[in-house]
């Protein structure tokens, strides 16, 4: 352990970057504890973290907290990395890359007694001391304060012990903590590139903290700050919930001569209620999205935009174009509000924007797994694709399409005070289709130039009827799908053709669907003539 400082620079003076601009090799870190899914609010922190490192040519580190062994899992641990793997952020250093700053787990860190090592520093340099108050003292002391209306801090009984009276204790193998000792009058002061200027009067806020647990185990404040020096991390961007720590770890960093990080610490992701964003609120993991059928490039492209602009108004961006755009100095302090429907917009821009080859690879994928489809890669399954593809804006949108363009619900949509309105029309426009069909001339939707064959069909039953426009385009929509709305007709005929053979859940052939729709216009009231 001895060796395990690595050679940080000693110099008692803190090292504060500038408030903005680049930091070129910067190293910026991401310190999940893995104790559940990983959370939105904590992918923008790696995300930003990440894009920091990749715009300065730096290193993004993955440090795994995982020092709480009631909550901590390998599972959890597990889940957290395989969610940055999928948003597409590879660290460069860390638990499965590896790298010369390692262990990058806590867990595995303490094994190595660097903190006991370094605690020991502040004790020989009188940075700290030992307290020998039983859990039902500081109770005690506790219930005091709060009682007269103070602050329930540590009074400081073993601050300033008689050196004999210490050794006594330690011979008598009596269990102690390890508190820091803070200097009387000490204000902390950090730039932040979010927040600017934040002071703290120290005495006032925290008072003579715990470095060491009475059982030799280090807190996390004291494991955070000395990980950080150790490996060499130059900007901490983290959320606003841990500012309060920054007083702890600076005081902590400053004791042991090592130079403080730039500090960047985000505003809370809200609900639309304006409060936390939580579970209440829908899925707030990143695993939850993935598995509603968001794309992990939308997601960063969403996640960015939560506290940051590049001061234009574009809003769909690239990967590229958000590590070329990205900057410390344009995240605002102000809290951002989650807003699903924006999410989904841009996700529907991203699907949008993909090759269709790669499209229709994701749709093919759901459509299968959701049991429409009977392959992934089956020529039904890139029908489905091309046809869903203006109207989706998650990949698992596709399937209630699908299966509503294998359905024929006629009968429920006539009772529509819609259809009823189109009655005249439908009875004009069902009768020539349904013709039409009996005479064997409707394009076949497996035909190579159907689009074109289907095109002309309804320009001549247009021309045929005297319709044009709505009165033409509603009641043959009405009669081929059952439907007053969906996806292009024409390529909804086109996927029914491949249904035989590539559909895997109900589908209504429309040789059925043509008997529903005669039997039907037989049924509806002729008009009588003025």
């Amino acid at each position: 352990a001895a060796a395990a400082v690595r050679g940080l620079a000693r110099g008692r003076g803190s090292r504060m970057c500038a408030a903005a601009g680049s930091e070129p090799g910067a190293r910026t870190r991401f310190a999940p504890s893995p104790t559940g899914s990983l959370h939105v609010g904590g992918a923008r922190t790696a995300l930003y973290s990440w894009l920091w490192a990749r715009q300065n040519g730096g290193q993004f580190l993955l440090r795994v907290e995982d020092t709480d062994t009631a909550r901590s899992t390998r599972e959890s641990e597990d889940e957290v990395l395989a969610d940055l793997a999928w948003l597409g952020l590879v660290h460069d250093e860390g638990p499965t890359a590896g790298g010369p700053n390692g262990p990058y787990r806590q867990s595995e860190r303490m094994q190595g007694g660097l903190y006991q090592e370094l605690a020991q520093k502040l004790l020989d340099s009188g940075a700290a001391y030992r307290c020998f108050c039983t859990p039902e003292e500081l109770d005690a002391k506790r219930a005091a304060a709060e009682a007269a209306g103070e602050n329930p801090q540590y009074d400081g009984t073993w601050r300033d012990a008689d050196p004999a009276e210490v050794q006594r204790r330690l011979d008598a193998g009596e269990p102690y903590t390890v508190r820091f000792r803070v200097p009387d009058g000490k204000v902390v002061g950090i730039d932040d590139a979010v927040r600017g200027r934040v002071e703290w009067d120290v005495q006032a806020t925290v008072g003579d903290f715990i470095l060491l647990r009475s059982g030799g185990m280090p807190v996390y404040n004291f494991c955070v700050a000395v990980d950080d020096a150790d490996m060499k991390v130059s900007t901490v961007i983290r959320a606003e919930e841990h500012l309060t720590n920054t007083v702890r770890q600076v005081l902590i960093l400053e004791a042991l001569g090592f130079p403080l990080p730039r500090f960047a610490h985000l505003s809370l992701v809200l609900g639309e209620d304006r409060s936390k964003l939580s579970k209440r609120h829908g899925a707030t993991s990143v695993n939850q999205f993935r598995q509603q059928g968001y794309l992990p490039q939308a997601m960063l492209n969403y996640l960015c935009l939560l506290g940051w602009n590049d001061s234009t108004d574009q809003e769909i961006y690239s990967v590229d174009e958000l590590a070329a755009a990205f900057s410390l100095d344009r995240v605002t302090k102000s809290p951002a509000v989650f807003d699903l429907k924006k999410l989904n917009w841009i996700n529907g821009q991203h699907l949008r924007a993909l090759a269709e080859e790669e499209r229709a690879a994701l749709v093919g994928r759901h459509l299968a797994e959701a049991g429409v489809a009977m392959a992934a890669d089956s020529p039904f399954s890139l029908s489905a694709s091309r046809m869903v593809a203006e109207k989706i804006e998650l990949v698992n949108d596709a399937s209630p399409l699908v299966r509503d363009a294998l359905a024929y619900p006629l009968a429920d949509s006539l009772a529509s005070s819609g259809a009823q309105k189109l009655a005249d029309e439908l009875r004009r426009v069902g009768g020539a289709l349904v013709a039409a069909h009996r005479e064997g001339v409707l394009p076949d939707g497996a035909s190579p130039d159907f689009e074109a064959e289907w095109k002309s069909a309804v320009k001549s039953f247009g021309k045929e009827l005297g319709l044009k426009g709505k009165s033409l385009f509603m009641p043959l929509r009405l009669a081929v799908t059952g439907r007053m709305a969906g996806p292009d007709v024409g390529a909804q005929l086109q996927l029914l053709a491949l249904a035989p053979d590539g559909a895997k859940c109900e589908s209504v052939p429309l040789d059925a669907r043509m008997a529903q729709l005669e039997a039907a216009l037989a049924d509806m009231p002729v008009p009588v003539e003025a």
